[in-house]
């Protein structure tokens, strides 16, 4: 334990910055969720979305589940910045105007923060399905995309985006038509990532005052409509105090129906199981498994000695054989003999107990019995022969015969060793 102890204070001391360092990101107000999410205060989260939707009457709550867990009620499916499997890019020209990673509102993927970014998921093709037969069953669903590629979603829409180019300022929009879903709105000041293509039966909510092109439209589908945004900043927090683009959410939402509208968390990388069974399902056992094998090299590493054995003191030496000596002494002017040789078969008795599988308090013949079926019946022989004669011994030459014949089933216990001979002039 001595010779580990380094490693174990190494190993507590990083797993202290480790834990120190969670708890401090995990208690920056909504820094922890993921971009877009309506558990994010910063400027780039949802969280502003969310409370202003509540504070305003409308019935909100945050979907824990994928699409495959059917909803209980008629609500409204809010998707912020998720991203769809299958997601590609047909126009090369859109490729080469894609900025470099991690350039915010430029990147075509979603930024991820936190610890979410390895549990944040796609929309799979199930899902996609699910989601276009509650629409057509009469459903709504507002879909802001991130970035310009296409995805099943917007093909079975008959939607197409254009990339926006990123040099351009803030856009102003304004309503091309009266409707409402704009009911009070004159003007939204955004930041544009995607132009919308939209399919003859669109309505179309926002355009590009200078350009002319659109950014916000509702697209039906059977007997329900989805609402495409193309600017993913105009859900964020930073961007909602700006003109009139908090009264478009309200009056948006309040034109999809009463609600309530579910915004989904979960490919944000929130759920709520909790169980073992669930997490591997879900994601896969590799993260149990590199636990596993991180523990397993922290313990190989910690059977290491640092160094080699360091001799005892001499003070402690010279003590422990004072010790020794004495309590020799003892023994024998008090003429203890029996006493000691009970001890001497004692503590043979409890080593043995340890490589038996027995309790160390067991007696000598359940030792001996243990021994026998492990093997070892030498061993369980010369406990039998030391205990009889610990019984009988009575004199300074029993008691050391009783020693050396210990000191022997000792050295004969690991069957690699060789036992060493013993001094001249002893038995």
């Amino acid at each position: 334990m001595r010779d580990r102890f380094p490693l174990l204070v190494v190993g507590g001391l990083v797993l202290t910055v480790v834990l120190a360092s969670q708890l401090v990101k995990g208690a920056r107000r909504g820094e922890f969720a993921d971009t877009l999410s309506t558990y994010r205060a910063q400027e780039d989260g949802a969280r502003a979305l969310f409370l202003l939707a509540e504070e305003s009457g409308l019935k909100v709550t945050r979907r824990m589940a994928d699409m495959r867990v059917p909803s209980t009620d008629e609500s409204t499916l809010v998707l912020l910045g998720v991203e769809v499997e299958g997601s590609r890019e047909d126009d090369l020209e859109q490729t080469q105007l894609a900025a470099e990673p991690d350039a915010g509102l430029d990147d075509e993927h979603t930024p991820r923060t936190g610890f979410n970014t390895f549990r944040a998921t796609h929309v799979d093709d199930r899902e996609v399905t699910e989601v276009l037969t509650r629409v057509a069953a009469g459903g709504s669903v507002v879909y802001v995309p991130w970035g310009s590629r296409e995805n099943p979603l917007l093909d079975a829409l008959g939607v197409k985006l254009t990339k926006a180019d990123t040099t351009l300022p803030m856009r102003t929009l304004v309503p091309p038509l009266s409707t409402p879903y704009t009911l009070g709105v004159e003007r939204v000041e955004v930041k544009v990532q995607a132009y919308l293509e939209l399919p003859g039966t669109a309505v179309p909510l926002l355009e590009d005052e200078r350009l002319g092109r659109m950014v916000a439209a509702v697209i039906p589908h059977g007997q329900g409509r989805v609402l495409v945004v193309g600017a993913p900043e105009l859900a964020m927090n930073v961007a909602l105090a700006r003109a009139d683009n908090a009264q478009f959410w309200l009056s948006s939402l309040a034109a999809l129906g009463s609600g309530p509208y579910e915004f989904d968390e979960f490919h944000h990388g929130f759920t709520n199981e909790r169980s073992v069974v669930d997490f591997a399902r879900r994601y896969g056992l590799h993260f149990a498994v590199l636990q596993l094998l991180a523990g397993v090299a922290l313990w190989s590493v910690a059977l290491k000695r640092f160094g080699r054995p360091r001799p005892p003191l001499e003070s402690a030496r010279v003590g422990a054989t004072d010790a020794l000596f004495a309590m020799a002494r003892l023994y024998r002017e008090g003429r203890h003999h029996g006493f000691a040789a009970k001890l001497l078969s004692r503590g043979l008795t409890q080593e043995l107990a340890l490589h038996a599988g027995v309790p160390a308090n067991a007696s000598p013949g359940v030792v001996s019995d243990a021994l026998k079926e492990r093997g070892r019946e030498d061993l369980a022989q010369g406990l039998s022969d030391l205990t009889a004669r610990a019984e009988s011994a009575t004199s300074d030459n029993d008691l050391q015969q009783l020693a050396a014949h210990a000191a022997s089933l000792r050295q004969s216990i690991h069957p690699a060793g060789k036992p060493r001979r013993s001094p001249p002039g002893t038995p």
